[in-house]
């Protein structure tokens, strides 16, 4: 059985026991969370597709922690003028443990 979510404005596709790093939560460390967004749900074979979601359908996942992505880097440059400019953007990111698929 599998699900697939979104959030923060990503698709995840969701079996349980699996775990994701998701755009950051509002939620405390060892916590609970339900995503109400589930776009397909599959059970031994029968899916079912959302419109655009699937009414009753919910992931549920505990927070594992909160952490910070790697580093990208913005680099502008202007040639043969001396301009250039760096810049660093590390995003916070939540870990989640997928617990249940309820249908």
């Amino acid at each position: 059985m599998y699900a697939v979510f979104e959030t923060g404005g990503k698709q995840y596709r969701a079996s349980s026991g699996d775990q994701f790093e998701v755009e950051l939560l509002e939620k405390e460390q060892g916590s609970e969370v339900s995503f109400d967004r589930v776009l397909l749900l599959n059970q031994e074979g029968k899916v079912a597709v959302g419109t655009p979601t699937v009414a009753g359908a919910s992931v549920v996942a505990d927070v594992v922690q909160h952490i910070r992505g790697p580093k990208k880097i913005a680099f502008k440059m202007r040639r043969r003028k001396g301009y250039r400019r760096k810049v660093g953007h590390r995003q916070e990111l939540t870990v989640i443990k997928i617990k249940e698929i309820k249908a």
